[in-house]
C-alpha cells in the first residue's frame, strides 16, 4: 500500500459532524475494506467560512480505493495527493505530551 494525504475543505458543519462521519469511516474502513484502506491521521482545521476541514493520511492500495471508502462513508475524496517523503521534525505536540505523561 502507498501512502496519500486527502484534503477534505469544509466538509463538515461543525465538530459532532465530524465525530459521525469519523466513526463511520473508521467502521467501513476497518470492517468492509482493510485491504484496500487504513486510516493513519487526520488533522482537522478550521476553514475561512468557520467550517470544519481535514487533511488525511491514508495508507491505501490506490486513489480509486480512497475515492470508494469516501463514497462508501458519504464524505469527500477527490483532492488525493500521493505522499513522496515524510520529514519529521519533532513529534506532533498532542502526542510529545501524551508521551511524557504516560
Amino acid at each position: 500500500m502507498d501512502l496519500y494525504v486527502i484534503r477534505r475543505p469544509g466538509a463538515w458543519a461543525n465538530a459532532q459532524e465530524l465525530e459521525v462521519a469519523g466513526a463511520k469511516s473508521s467502521k467501513i474502513g476497518n470492517e468492509e475494506m482493510p485491504d484496500r484502506v487504513r486510516w493513519i491521521r487526520s488533522y482537522v482545521v478550521k476553514e475561512p467560512d468557520g467550517r470544519i476541514g481535514t487533511f488525511c493520511v491514508y495508507q491505501a492500495q490506490d486513489p480509486e480505493s480512497i475515492r470508494e471508502h469516501a463514497r462508501r462513508v458519504g464524505m469527500p475524496g477527490d483532492q488525493i495527493f500521493p505522499v513522496v517523503d515524510t520529514v519529521v521534525i519533532r513529534d506532533d505536540p498532542a502526542e510529545a505530551e501524551a508521551s511524557a505523561s504516560a
